[in-house]
């Protein structure tokens, strides 16, 4: 099932929608690994209102693969867009 009702924001589905949408990221995941054996691990982005750069209000979710070495400071991860949370 992939989740028709249109929402601002992925937080807004109903729990069998997220779950939906759970299921659809974890297919999609395998047949993207199973197209590249250099992925070694995934981000999975939502944003959630204006504040957190949402520019496209309606729920959507970014899977990306990632692989070693493809960017070259792993610390801080999300918190880099909050100064004072880029090293910890």
């Amino acid at each position: 099932m992939i989740p028709r009702r249109h929402v601002a924001d992925g937080l807004e589905l109903h729990q069998p929608e997220w779950n939906a949408v759970v299921e659809l990221l974890k297919r999609r995941r395998e047949q993207l690994a199973a197209d590249d054996a250099e992925i070694s691990g995934w981000n999975v982005g939502l944003k959630s209102g204006e504040a957190a750069w949402q520019t496209v209000f309606h729920a959507h979710w970014h899977l990306i693969p990632r692989r070693e070495g493809d960017c070259e400071q792993l610390r801080g991860g999300f918190r880099g867009v909050i100064a004072e949370h880029q090293s910890y």
